[in-house]
């Protein structure tokens, strides 16, 4: 019997770690940009998907970019 694998969802702190950045700067994203949703929820906790980590990376580079900063490692 095949069983499938369980996806990784993250918290917003969670996130923040994984990029190396300060957490109100993802939760300024998760909060404006209506497009990027939880997965998941766990009671009041917003779960994420690798998809929408991705999109917070893109976000955060976005804002980078526009300021003139180094961005969020991990994006080729």
């Amino acid at each position: 019997m095949r069983t499938k694998a369980v996806p990784t969802l993250l918290t917003p702190g969670r996130i923040a770690d994984e990029l190396g950045v300060p957490l109100p700067r993802v939760v300024y994203v998760l909060s404006t940009r209506r497009h990027i949703l939880p997965s998941a929820r766990a009671g009041t906790l917003r779960l994420y998907d690798e998809a929408a980590v991705a999109q917070v990376r893109h976000e955060l580079n976005s804002i980078d970019a526009r300021r003139g900063g180094k961005g969020v490692a991990g994006v080729e």
